[in-house]
């Protein structure tokens, strides 16, 4: 037992906080200790293992050599930790050169895992003879165990983890940084599954999805091949990348047994054609065989294709323990907390003890010539230490970091680059004790260090992963088609097949959308697709997604379900915007932004890109500040003009230019100042060919052309867009029309009248409005909405 767990803990399995086993550390650390870092030159392997020998590793030496070796080899390691010159093997199987002859020094990623060693972030302990003390971990400032992998064979256990790509992973703990309730399902938005140095494509998600849930699962990889056509009309299969940790040579051979026994008829000539520039083994075939065949059967009897066994077992404080992806995250970020904790106050000791000799050098200087006589009258340094921690009341280090002042601080220039420190450290010692005190703020600091690390070090995906032949997720099952997503002025919603609005000739008398029960109207309808996201955004500031399928089919006439019972939003909520787009792949979105407005007159732009991982549970859309409310959410392409409207009848039209993209979290910045008792009532897109209708309490309305309106800076109080007075009332409700609309308005007491637009008087600005409904003594306009369709709409078209 006692072997075993030796075995266990100190040779075969790596630490999940740095995802080194104890030989890997102790090769790094030798090389970081000597100095082999890769802006020095190369030294010999040799004298890097001897290192390792005399003060960490008392093994043998290929132990250490064949580990460092393999840290090396670009094909085993996906980003390699050792800068290898010379012979080090290669992808047929060749051993690496002797040790004598090749020379090494860290990679530039290599220095993350060890920096801020020197700041007491880890622990250290004595090594095997008690002369040298070596960390029991690394700072790891990157999540290495999933970045690089692990492979070892303990007794009774076995870890196999596969690389990962460094961008991605650290997607992933950011993910897990911004919300600690995160579901491996959204991880793996982020973490799309290994990505092999060697590339090929991996079969399907299901055996990514079961590893990344129960930390064990087979993951099958393919080769990446491609046809090429040849004289004659022959054909020739080129492998271009092989499965991770598969032999070349070995393939080679496999093929040629293969052909030469007749196990796969058609092939004539087999070449490794691999240089520098790439792998590319051709296979040339028989003119009358079909290459689909053949290859078929390449996969089948060769490790062209094979499967990679995951099981992710890693040292928890010391215990193996098979981990799922979200438990390996989470301890690699709780091992961060710790380093980052433990360097700011590393940082922070070292500047209060800089600040404690910087208030004694500033003492001495403002009463200098006192300091002087009183060191001239001493007999001896200890004496005049002594008089000056009493006369002064200084500390003893204090005390002796006057003594040893140069006469040349004495000068004007030396004072004031004294009293610049003494600022610049109180400034940095506020900074650190704000870092220990706030966890989000901690959190932020590892947050930027590792986007820090990603941008620097992150590239592209290697491996691509491929639907598995057979494979079918759910909603594959659910057929694409266009479809009209209905919402009513109540927030009732449903699904309606777009077959529905068959065309009809111009003056037909329409269909109804829905029953007119309770005085409810549609609002909006919006045609989509079933594989399109529909977005919702509450007053409260947060955003819910679902795909268009998950809204219920139901007939033209009936009314739908409630859209509070397809989102899990809060009791307080209202939904103030329903926004459909085709797709949330930042990829495919590059340009979109959603455009915020809140009753307070903030205005946020933010790229849609931001919001492409959205939880069940929805997001925090925009950070709101005290008892704001978000008014309307609209797309935009960052060249549309704003208009905003308050309830005292000011209005201000500016350029999106003029607001500056910002973060998902982020609060907004001022779109029109507002007077102390003024609200925004309304945001929306002006264009040129629209009118701006206001409405008010009093049931007043008009219609000014947008292009009345001058475009100003946003922040501006604005210009007059309706005189109120009590005969008229406040603004309740602006909306951008065409003279081809038609209004609903509704007042508080229940009583509606619908209205055409063309109707409606065309006013200048500054002017009362015409009545557009009667408004009984108490009662008010509540709302103004665009009716979309109903019994007497003249057409309904596609």
């Amino acid at each position: 037992m006692d072997y075993a767990m030796s075995v266990i803990v100190a040779r075969a399995i790596p630490d999940v906080r740095d995802g080194l086993k104890p030989v890997h550390r102790r090769v790094l650390y030798a090389m970081y200790d000597s100095g082999m870092t890769p802006d020095k030159p190369y030294k010999k392997s040799a004298r890097i293992v001897g290192d390792v020998l005399g003060k960490f590793h008392p093994h043998g030496d290929s132990s250490v050599y064949d580990a460092l070796v393999r840290l090396a080899q670009d094909f085993s390691t996906r980003y390699p930790l050792v800068d290898g010159h010379g012979n080090f093997g290669s992808i047929d199987g060749d051993s690496a050169a002797a040790m004598r002859y090749t020379e090494s020094r860290m990679s530039a990623i290599a220095l993350e895992l060890l920096r801020d060693i020197n700041k007491e972030t880890v622990d250290f302990m004595p090594n095997y003879d008690e002369t040298e003390q070596e960390p029991t971990v690394l700072p790891a400032r990157y999540p290495n165990l999933l970045v690089n992998g692990s492979s070892g064979i303990a007794v009774g256990m076995a870890t196999n983890i596969p690389p990962h790509n460094l961008r991605e992973v650290i997607d992933g703990v950011i993910k897990l940084i911004d919300n600690p309730d995160v579901t491996i399902e959204e991880l793996m938005k982020s973490i799309k599954g290994p990505d092999f140095p060697t590339g090929g494509i991996i079969l399907g998600r299901e055996g990514i999805r079961k590893a990344y849930e129960t930390g064990r699962g087979s993951i099958p990889v393919r080769a990446v091949t491609h046809f090429e056509e040849m004289s004659g009309g022959k054909t020739r299969i080129v492998i271009t990348q092989l499965p991770y940790q598969q032999n070349k040579a070995r393939i080679v051979e496999k093929i040629a047994e293969l052909a030469r026994d007749k196990k796969i008829d058609g092939i004539t000539d087999l070449r490794d054609e691999s240089d520098r520039n790439g792998m590319r083994v051709v296979v040339e075939l028989r003119r009358d065989v079909r290459p689909q065949v053949v290859l078929n059967n390449l996969f089948k009897h060769t490790s062209l294709q094979t499967s990679f066994g995951v099981i992710n077992l890693a040292l928890v404080n010391g215990e193996p323990k098979v981990l799922t992806l979200k438990q390996t995250l989470v301890h690699y970020l709780n091992h961060q907390r710790e380093v980052v904790r433990r360097r700011t106050q590393y940082d922070l000791n070292k500047a209060e003890a800089r600040a404690h000799i910087l208030e004694g050098l500033r003492i001495a200087l403002d009463n200098l010539d006192e300091v002087i006589n009183l060191i001239r009258a001493s007999q001896t340094a200890e004496i005049a230490r002594e008089g000056l921690m009493t006369r002064f009341s200084l500390s003893e280090e204090q005390a002796q970091a006057i003594l040893d002042m140069r006469l040349q601080r004495l000068t004007g220039l030396e004072r004031e680059k004294i009293e610049a420190e003494y600022a610049e450290l109180q400034a940095r010692i506020a900074e650190l004790r704000s870092i220990l005190a706030d966890e989000q703020k901690l959190l932020g600091v590892i947050r930027e260090e590792l986007l820090e690390i990603a941008n620097k070090f992150g590239d592209e995906r290697r491996t691509k992963i491929s639907a598995a032949e057979g494979e079918i997720s759910d909603e594959d099952l659910i057929p694409m088609h266009d479809v009209v997503i209905a919402v009513t002025h109540r927030g009732y919603i449903k699904r309606i097949p777009l077959s529905t609005y068959h065309s009809q000739r111009r003056g037909g008398r329409g269909m109804s959308l829905m029953g007119t029960r309770d005085e409810d109207f549609m609002e909006q309808l919006h045609v989509t697709s079933t594989h399109d996201y529909l977005l919702f955004f509450t007053n409260r500031g947060r955003m819910y997604a679902i795909k268009g399928y998950e809204v219920p089919e139901f007939s033209r006439q009936a009314r739908g379900i409630p859209i509070i019972n397809l989102l899990n939003i809060e009791q307080d909520e209202k939904i103030t915007a329903v926004i459909p787009v085709q797709s949330l792949d930042p990829d495919e979105i590059s340009g979109i932004n959603l455009f915020f407005a809140t009753r307070h007159g903030i205005v946020k732009k933010t790229a849609l890109s931001e919001y492409s991982n959205i939880r069940k549970n929805g997001l925090i859309a925009i950070n709101l500040r005290d008892d704001d409310d978000v008014i309307a959410v609209k797309l935009t392409d960052g060249q549309k003009n704003i208009m905003m409207v308050t309830r005292l009848g000011l209005a201000i039209r500016f350029n999106e230019k003029d607001v500056r993209a910002m973060g998902r979290g982020a609060t907004g910045v001022k779109g029109i100042s507002l007077n102390a008792d003024d609200a925004v009532i309304a945001m929306d897109v002006a264009e040129d060919d629209h009118d701006v209708l206001v409405v008010t309490a009093n049931g007043y309305g008009k219609r000014t052309p947008v292009t009345e309106y001058r475009g100003q800076m946003r922040g501006g109080k604005g210009i007059k867009t309706m005189h109120c007075t009590p005969k008229n009332g406040n603004v309740i409700e602006m909306r951008m029309v065409t003279p081809e609309d038609d209004l609903m308005i509704i007042t508080q007491s229940g009583v509606a009248i619908r209205i055409h637009v063309k109707d409606i008087s065309t006013q200048s600005r500054n002017t009362q409005g015409v009545r557009l409904i009667n408004v009984a003594e108490g009662d008010e306009v509540a709302t103004v909405s665009r009716v979309m369709a109903s019994e007497d709409e003249e057409t309904v078209e596609e």
